[in-house]
């Protein structure tokens, strides 16, 4: 036999599973050749033919056929080295090394030869056929911009081995993607191309045709009996029909449900004209208006609402209400119909309920909690909700126990009996212990100390367990500013043994500090810039620490604010603030001390136009002023009371400087002293500072002089003989009202529970008056309104900048004179505003949380109370934008439209304004 001319080839079928088939085909071939064989060696039949297995050693063993892959890599994959024993016929090593590169999937094709039989060695090839690299893809018959989405959700990867799987994954992923948007008749063709650069390479060029986007045409119920289709279609949130209008409307069939149209003959006859929901449903085949809905088919949501839809009946007392069938169809247009069958049941009633395993609380006193009388109708979700702590705003049976330390309260309803429609309940209840916390860790403030946390915290250990405690902690820590308010969470860890609760509080630092850059033109002084700083989580004690310095000395929750405007020679300010919310540490006494400096001066010189420092050291108007506060939390009517004080002294200095000709007529030179003391009682129990969803803010203070007047009645005769002396002590007290409420508004959307519509509601009102009738109503300390509620150069003399939008500044309080027209004076003392706004937040990210709102306001300011009606008000809409970012504070933008404003024949023109506000939000 000549060894040259032996061979023999082993094909070996991997199949599904573990089963492996082999056939032996001995075979020869050329010596050193990897043409096809020519003959069959009769000796290598024999080899395999043999009755008795007999084992053969490798007496040298190669791959072939590979071009990427290193010999020795695969050589060690397969497992068959020189000098191992085969056993022929019987043994699997051939088996095993086919199977183990095969799982590599880079091959398309895996062979093994026997070449050569001296004895009993042998001569192994492994023949390989590798399968192609992707050199490049390419998408085919859609825009850039969608085969830019889809490179990132394909997975194609160039170099990598291009395998069926490959294909059948991208081309899923195509056509998922182009489902969402619509697209349900999505067909997906691949072709291959060998790149001609690089030998083993393929470009995949992938075929799409999307085809039409298919809407969602008409969604039809039957069985519905009790329920009509609109409110059931109400009830489909991700899933609705799509916007018509058609003369002809097409009568499709194809589904199970032949669709009943409401006749006009029968909307005359019921006098649907009368009510809103028939006329919708007569005029439905043909008109349709869906405006802020998408009518896209997304198999996930349908599947949703159609739960949501046994949901809804449940909660009308349809306890037994079902799905029967549904049937998504194509109609002849491309669009889709959906036919829905329901199964109502019967409507059941709540009966008879009775509590069992109470001894904390009298049955009356949960009948009360849990408000479901017997004949109410049946509502599963309502009475899980009464028995279970559903609401952080409490009024279940659960939350009345777990705020008296019943942690491991438990409330399970039973049916008790089922008559006609009627059914009794026995809410049985395991009260067990009550909880004593052991525990309170604080993790994730890297920069706060401990104790600026721990202050804030009403979960003491050695008290006992209560929910509103717990939910009250974590809205005081959210208000800090200093965390991310969406992640403040409590991980409560009950220890049943010992009857004990650990509570771990998570946070998450954020930047609290801002930053205020900013440059204006105008108020008769030109360009001024304003550089601000504020530290909000600041610590004074180590200032003077060089460790504490990184960059600056933080985490003690005190807040320094310096902030420096100017323009040069014609304006400057100086302001500097600091807080210590915690004046002492043991209580909350919010202790607050500020100094400003502002200095107008008349400096610019017309006749060079430049402004130059005589004329300014000549005529200026500057203000000095200090002020002092105090603000203590109370505890009745609840701990959500605090009362400040604050005492405010300002100078006024003029030089041949004249503010204000109408309300101050020559007054020009002279001082002015404003020493006041200001009280406030406040009511603050908004559940987070920057987007509150919930709870109300309430103001009311008063700010007040000693009746200087009265005490040195010699005041009176100055302001009548010498205007320049006829404030040298002002006197007034003024009052102003606050009362503002977040309302959530429907269910949150998406796995954010903020992220909901909120509606905010607030009045305002102020008045200013006086204690001697021989004397005027101080014109310092009045109310500007209108505009955007930023300050200018009146400001300086205390007056309250109350805002409006889509409005200027109000020259007069008569709303049928275009305010836009100059009047005599615009400073009131009295005033009145309302507001509401419908807010939905975009995102809630702690670097930069933003929502959206729409406005209504109405204000106006009056004079005297003769004039006073506060029916007469300045009515305005629009939207805005809020941008609030970690180093720059508020951004804020709003275009109003004053509804007063408008001209005879003008419509809107002339009647919007745009509005920009920097670092806080105006009154």
């Amino acid at each position: 036999m000549h060894n040259a001319c032996k061979s023999l080839i082993l094909a070996i079928l991997v199949c599904l599973g573990s089963h492996i088939a082999i056939a032996q085909v001995p075979v020869t071939k050329p010596a050193d050749s990897t043409d096809k064989v020519t003959s069959i060696d009769a000796d290598l039949i024999n080899l395999f033919n043999q009755k008795t297995p007999k084992k053969y050693k490798i007496a040298s063993v190669k791959v072939t056929g590979n071009k990427v892959f290193d010999e020795a890599l695969l050589l060690s994959l397969t497992g068959l080295n020189k000098g191992d024993e085969i056993t022929i016929p019987g043994g699997d090593q051939f088996a095993h090394a086919i199977t183990k590169l095969w799982a590599q999937n880079y091959f398309s094709d895996v062979e093994v030869y026997i070449t050569k039989l001296e004895g009993n060695n042998i001569d192994v090839e492994i023949a390989v056929t590798e399968r192609p690299k992707l050199s490049k893809h390419y998408f085919k018959g859609i825009r850039k911009g969608e085969a830019d989405d889809l490179n990132a959700k394909t997975g194609l990867v160039p170099s990598h081995v291009i395998t069926e799987n490959m294909k059948i994954t991208a081309t899923d992923a195509i056509k998922k993607y182009f489902f969402e948007k619509g697209y349900r008749r999505v067909k997906v063709s691949i072709t291959e191309t060998k790149d001609p650069t690089s030998e083993n390479y393929m470009f995949l060029t992938f075929y799409i045709t999307k085809g039409v986007k298919v809407k969602i045409n008409n969604i039809d119920f039957a069985g519905n009996d009790n329920v009509e289709d609109s409110r059931l279609k109400k009830q489909m949130k991700g899933t609705h029909e799509m916007t018509r209008l058609t003369f002809f409307p097409t009568n499709d069939t194809g589904g199970f449900i032949n669709p009943r149209h409401y006749t006009f003959k029968e909307y005359l006859n019921d006098k649907g004209f009368l009510t809103y929901s028939k006329t919708k449903r007569v005029l439905d085949p043909y008109v349709r208006l869906k405006l802020f809905t998408s009518a896209k088919f997304d198999d996930k949501k349908y599947e949703e609402d159609k739960d949501n839809i046994v949901t809804y009946y449940n909660s009308l007392g349809y306890r037994d209400a079902s799905i029967v069938r549904s049937l998504p169809f194509y109609n002849s247009k491309g669009n889709m119909n959906i036919n829905i069958q329901v199964s109502e049941g019967h409507k059941y009633y709540f009966g008879n309920v009775t509590w069992r395993g109470n001894t904390k609380f009298s049955d009356s006193i949960l009948t009360v909690i849990l408000g479901i009388k017997k004949g109410d109708i049946y509502n599963a979700d309502i009475l899980h909700k009464k028995l279970s702590a559903a609401s952080p705003e409490g009024g279940d049976i659960s939350g009345l126990y777990m705020d008296d330390g019943y942690l491991f309260f438990q409330a399970d309803p039973t049916e008790t009996a089922v008559y006609n429609d009627t059914i009794d309940f026995e809410i049985r209840l395991r009260e067990g212990p009550q909880a004593t916390i052991k525990n309170v860790r604080i993790t994730g403030n890297d920069k706060t100390k401990e104790h600026v946390i721990r202050r804030e915290l009403r979960t003491i250990p050695g008290d006992k367990f209560s929910r509103t405690l717990l939910i009250r902690s974590q809205r005081e820590i959210a208000n800090l500013g200093y965390f991310n308010q969406e992640k403040v969470a409590p991980n409560v860890v009950p220890n049943p043994d010992d009857g004990t609760v650990d509570i771990t509080w998570n946070v998450e630092e954020k930047s609290s500090d801002q930053l205020e850059l900013s440059a204006g033109f105008g108020g008769g002084i030109g360009l001024t810039g304003t550089v601000g700083v504020s530290f909000n989580n600041f610590s004074i004690k180590n200032i003077f620490s060089k460790k504490a310095w990184d960059p600056l000395p933080t985490g003690d929750g005190q807040k320094l604010s310096l902030r420096v405007q100017s323009n040069g020679r014609a304006y400057r300010s100086y302001n500097i603030s600091f807080t210590e919310p915690w004046l002492g540490g043991k209580k909350r006494n919010a202790f607050s001390v500020s100094l400003y400096d502002t200095k107008f001066s008349n400096a610019y010189n017309y006749a060079t136009g430049r402004y130059e420092k005589a004329l300014g050291d000549n005529s200026f108007f500057r203000t000095t002023g200090v002020s002092v506060g105090l603000a203590k939390q109370i505890k009745w009517p609840d701990d959500y009371f605090n009362l400040g004080f604050t005492l405010s002294y300002a100078r006024y200095r003029l030089k041949n400087y004249t503010i204000d000709a109408y309300n101050l007529p020559n007054f020009n030179n002279g001082y002015s002293n404003n020493l006041n003391l200001k009280i406030a009682l406040q009511r603050n129990s908004v559940n987070q500072p920057i987007f509150p969803t919930s709870g109300s803010n309430f103001l009311l203070s008063v700010q007040a002089t000693p009746p200087f007047s009265y005490i040195d009645p010699s005041l009176v005769d100055d302001a009548k003989n010498d205007p320049n002396k006829a404030y040298k002590w002002i006197e007034y007290h003024k009052w102003r009202f606050t009362d503002e409420y977040y309302i959530p508004i429907g269910k949150p959307h998406g796995e954010d529970r903020n992220k909901q519509f909120v509606l905010k509601a607030s009045a305002k009102y102020g008045f200013i008056g006086r204690y001697n009738p021989k004397l005027e109503i101080s014109p310092f300390e009045r109310f500007q309104v209108g505009d955007a509620g930023l300050s200018n150069t009146y400001a300086l003399l205390g007056y309250d900048i109350i805002s409006q939008r889509g409005y200027p500044v109000y020259e007069t309080s008569n709303v049928n004179v275009n305010p836009d027209q100059s009047g005599a004076s615009r400073y009131f003392t009295l005033f009145n505003k309302y507001t509401l706004e419908m807010r939905y937040p975009l995102s809630l990210n702690p670097s930069s949380t933003i929502y959206g709102l729409g406005f209504f306001e109405a204000a106006n300011g009056w004079y005297n109370f003769r004039e006073y009606n506060p029916f007469q008000l300045r009515r305005s809409v629009g939207l805005g934008m809020r941008f609030f970012l970690p180093m720059f504070g508020l951004l804020g933008f709003d275009y109003g439209i004053g509804l007063d404003r408008t001209q005879p024949g003008q419509g809107l023109k002339g009647a919007g304004r745009f509005t920009f506000m920097l670092g806080f939000e105006p009154e």
